[in-house]
């Protein structure tokens, strides 16, 4: 490279010698000597999962040069586990459910390896506060803060509690209810809570399924093994780069790309004119995905600031870059329209004025869905009722902050086919989408999805795949493309920005009619904009589920970011807005808030009378819910907050801070009715053990784990004895994919049926074996299979003799599953607020959701999702916004200008469930990912409420806008 020096270091307790050169990123050199562990998050300092200890110090590897490194000790993961032996902070990582995707685990534990070699006995603030450069986006830190107080603890030689869920018995009068001291959170610390397990008596016991193993991939996680898509290279690889539009709204009139390919070491150059027009949607949903196909690989026009240009491969990733400085396009500019009330006004820029687009609603208005549902006679109700009230609502375009960054690795195996590793929640439809894209018939595709560091949505989106395969098309060469963390926030998705109007009608304190008008910005491109809107609609009407309701939705199409799936997937715009006028409602009519909605929530057995209707993009199916612990949910949350008490002592504040405490309550779905299916493959070993292989995708939320679980509880075997593969389309069964809170419950019913086939061969092939009649009457416990008389064979017998001595044959199984219900998890959501009269500031001071997701397969994990969807929720919420000015420029496209939670930021987060017994759901179990996004945000504002005065419409919660609201006589004076 021309500046190679001899460098020598110490580098995990060994001397490194070499020669380098010495302006290389520190990063990059560090992971080309094979080091994983280290990772890519952002490249300018701003994430800190590149972290490494130089000289027992965290720093971050991508903010130095190798030159730094000279004469200087280096540890990374890699040299913590000396011997084959962890360290306790690894042990206790595992132990506490602090791993979740993964990502930033690496970057946790050495930035808690330093902090604790010069505090061994730290308070949990100070434990936050020295995790506050390292971004976690997965678990709401509650998990990770614990780990480190465990290994603490472990290194001082103190005796461990064992670390785990706290069971009680659900008691069925409220005044029976026991929270446990702790959870009162009286003395106001901020120590982690392991979660609470409310059980009824009648629920039936399990011996695997609610009990709490270790990650399946725990180990090789938190010891940074290769696991991430590019901790694997082929070898030839050419790197790749996006040309993405520095403009919101133009034609291409000319591009040249002459001067990027005569660059030594550029591969390949290709634009618009060298690709196919194969129109399609990225959105990675089921066959047939909603039309429009508004998209092509390359385009002659771009519609907003990062749409595609064109893309380069070369032999270093330097280079690519280099070349694309070299593209040159001359665009002819169109005017641009960001907003979407101005969108679909008459003389608006038509964005998408393209002639081989189907399915536009109305392009000259740039309306892409139009959707309108409704049930009874809304109109003819709120004539009549004695109270319509109304309120209008704003959100806003939040990004999914994902540390892994998209990024995809192509190549063509021996036999010429097309290998795409790729970090995506969706590999069965990235394979069925890109083939058209390509020109290569599926079969000669081969879609393989590593491990995840983060998903949240936004990767069930075709982003990188079809452009990656066409440059290794092009090149004959395996091709790495990665996004920037600049063209995450401007190439990435977004979640839907909406304009909310809701209108209930109230007779005699019950809600008779509810109409919802949604306004929603798809962004450029429709992708998710019909199925996200419809399940807004959906949940938005049935959660109080009027029998008189009414849903009009416009999706319209702005000059910028598309906007895509993202956890919540419009309920909880809508479900924010409903809940914070229901706690305007019940204030105008002077009744309790929360007997108010206990009155009006959807009950058990009701029919949704909005579901047909509302399916996801499509007509759905009947639905009524068949479980339900809302009702112990909110009661629970009452006392563990002790709200009422509370809301009487925050009636008479003085001074400039005042308190207020909000609650709100949430559903959701388990699956996308009569629409998901999953598959799995199981196979029983020579030695009991048994391989299972699934098409679901574990994106951080435990799902091997707990499908491992699921057949481990059918089998009577340990978790340790179900050998876990995902997501490989060679040889996974197919799946859906990670979304609509489907894996537990949809993934989940598959995985079970398989281990039940497998349950009667085993409980055959051991009646020959024990020579009994009825196999149906043999029991397997213990990794036995056990006769009524007392007779047993191991499973390891069963297996030996079924391979190779009786009735030979391989013990396996492949089941389907899909279910046309989609039984709603429930929640109560509390938070409590301290507010700033003079700034407008407020500090959240505690969450609590209290959660009904059926039995809870496994509570750690189920708890980091809480915990994490809360920490999600209130950014959303309370300071996350993706700033556009009116050219279609984002004004904040880096982690340091878009302000996500900090370890030391966040509050006191705190999870409780309340086991119910769906009847549809795998061992009782419903989902849980989802619906710990839903609530926070109305409680926020509900509890503003409580301490101000004043509402908030319009998200986030600022201190600007609560200023504003605050001092209304001043609101053109700014914040002072």
């Amino acid at each position: 490279m021309g500046n190679e020096t001899a460098v020598k270091f110490e580098l995990n307790q060994s001397t490194w010698t070499g020669s380098a050169d010495s302006n290389q990123n520190a990063l990059d050199f560090l992971r080309g000597l094979n080091l994983k562990s280290i990772k890519s998050g952002c490249r300018v300092g701003d994430c800190g999962v590149c972290t490494i200890l130089l000289e027992g110090q965290p720093v971050r590897s991508c903010m130095l040069k190798v030159k730094d490194l000279e004469g200087k000790s280096v540890l990374t993961l890699e040299g913590l586990n000396q011997d084959g032996k962890m360290h306790p902070l690894q042990e206790s990582f595992m132990e506490t459910g602090a791993i979740q995707c993964g990502f930033c685990t690496p970057a946790q534990i050495l930035t808690a390896k330093a902090f604790l070699d010069k505090n061994p006995n730290p308070t949990e603030e100070e434990v936050r506060s020295s995790l506050k450069g390292v971004l976690c986006r997965c678990t709401g830190y509650v998990r990770i803060v614990e780990g480190v107080m465990r290994a603490a603890a472990r290194m001082q030689g103190k005796k461990l509690d064992d670390f785990g869920p706290l069971y009680l018995d659900l008691p069925e009068k409220f005044a029976d209810i026991h929270i446990p001291e702790p959870y009162l959170r009286k003395d106001g610390r901020e120590y982690p809570l392991p979660p609470l397990v409310y059980t009824p008596p009648s629920m039936s016991k399990t011996d695997v399924v609610n009990q709490t193993p270790k990650k399946v991939d725990a180990q090789k996680l938190v010891t940074g093994k290769p696991a991430f898509t590019d901790d694997f290279r082929p070898e030839g690889m050419l790197f790749g780069a996006i040309l993405t539009s520095n403009v919101a709204h133009a034609h291409i009139r000319s591009i040249n790309i002459e001067k990027a390919k005569a660059l030594a070491g550029v591969r390949a150059v290709l634009t618009y004119q060298d690709v196919p027009r194969v129109k399609y949607t990225s959105g990675g949903q089921s066959y047939p995905q909603p039309l429009p196909y508004d998209q092509v690989s390359l385009d002659h026009k771009v519609r907003h600031v990062g749409d595609r240009v064109a893309v380069v491969a070369a032999d270093t990733q330097e280079i690519a870059d280099k070349a694309l400085q070299l593209i040159e396009v001359d665009y002819e500019m169109l005017e641009a329209v960001v907003d979407p009330r101005e969108a679909i006004k008459d003389g608006a820029p038509i964005i998408h004025d393209e002639e081989d687009t189907e399915g536009i609603y109305d392009a000259k208005h740039n309306i892409v869905y139009h959707i309108e549902a409704q049930n009874g006679d809304p109109d003819k109700v709120f004539a009549e009722a004695d109270h319509v009230v109304a309120g209008e609502f704003h959100t806003p375009k939040q990004q999914h902050a994902q540390l892994e960054p998209h990024i995809c690795i192509t190549y063509f195996d021996p036999d010429d086919r097309l290998v795409v590793l790729s970090s995506t929640q969706v590999p069965y439809h990235v394979r069925r989408i890109i083939s058209p894209l390509v020109g290569i018939p599926i079969k000669n595709i081969r879609v393989i999805k590593p491990r995840i560091g983060g998903g949240f949505g936004g990767k069930q989106e075709i982003l990188l795949e079809d452009l990656c395969a066409l440059l290794t098309i092009k090149t004959g060469r395996p091709v790495r493309l990665e996004y920037s963390r600049r063209q995450e926030f401007t190439s990435g998705r977004t979640r839907h920005q909406h304009y909310i109007q809701y209108k209930v009608a109230v007779q005699d304190e019950i809600v008779t009619a509810v109409e919802l008008k949604l306004l929603a910005d798809t962004g450029a491109y429709g992708t998710h904009g019909l199925t996200t809107s419809m399940v807004g609609g959906f949940k938005g009407l049935t959660l109080y589920n009027a029998f008189d309701s009414r849903f009009i939705c416009d999706v319209l199409y702005t000059n910028t970011p598309t906007a895509g799936a993202y956890r919540g997937y419009g309920t909880m715009q809508e479900l924010f807005a409903l809940e914070v006028l229901m706690e305007e409602i019940a204030e105008k009519l002077g009744v309790d808030v929360v007997e108010f909605k206990r009155k009006n929530w959807l009950k058990l057995g009701e029919p949704m009378h909005m579901a047909k209707k509302l399916g996801e993009g499509r007509e759905g199916f009947d639905q009524s819910m068949a479980s339900s612990g809302l009702s112990q949910c909110v009661d629970i949350g009452l006392k563990a907050t002790r709200y009422y008490e509370k809301r009487k002592e925050y009636k008479n504040q003085s001074g400039t801070i005042r308190k207020g405490i909000g609650m709100s309550i949430a559903l959701h779905g388990s699956g996308i009715a009569g629409l998901d299916m999953a598959a799995a493959t199981m196979k029983m070993n020579d030695d009991g053990s048994f391989n299972l292989l699934i098409g679901a995708t574990d994106i951080g939320t435990g799902s091997d784990t707990i499908l491992a679980q699921i057949a481990a509880e059918e089998l009577g075997v340990t978790v340790d004895d179900i050998i876990v593969y995902s997501s490989d389309t060679d040889f996974t069964p197919f799946d859906k994919g990670a979304y609509a809170s489907s894996t537990t419950y949809i993934s989940g019913g598959a995985v079970k049926k398989t281990a039940a086939a497998i349950k009667k061969q085993i409980q055959e092939q051991a009646a020959l074996m024990l020579k009994w009649d009825d196999p149906e009457k043999l029991t397997l416990k213990d990794s036995r299979v056990v006769s009524p008389e007392g007779k047993s064979v191991t499973l390891q017998e069963v297996a030996l003799s079924s391979l190779h001595q009786l009735n030979q044959h391989q013990i396996m199984a492949t089941e389907s599953h899909r279910s046309y219900v989609s039984p709603p998890p429930t929640a109560a959501q509390f938070a409590e607020v301290a507010v700033d009269t003079e700034t407008g500031e407020i500090k959240v001071e505690r969450l609590l959701m209290v959660v009904d997701c059926g039995r809870v397969i496994n509570p750690i994990t189920a708890a980091g999702q809480v915990e994490g969807g809360m920490a999600q929720a209130l950014g959303f919420a309370h300071c996350e916004e993706t700033y556009i000015d009116e050219k279609g420029q984002i004004l904040n496209p880096r982690f340091e200008t878009y302000h996500t939670y900090l370890a030391n930021e966040m509050p006191p987060t705190d999870v409780i469930f309340v086991q119910t017994d769906e009847p549809s759901g795998p061992f009782g179990a419903k989902s849980i990912a989802e619906i710990s996004i839903d609530g926070v945000a109305p409680a926020l504002v509900n509890a503003l409420h409580n301490a101000s005065g004043v509402w908030l419409h319009d998200l986030p919660l600022t201190p600007e806008k609560v200023w504003k609201a605050l001092h209304p006589e001043k609101r053109h004076e700014g914040k002072q």
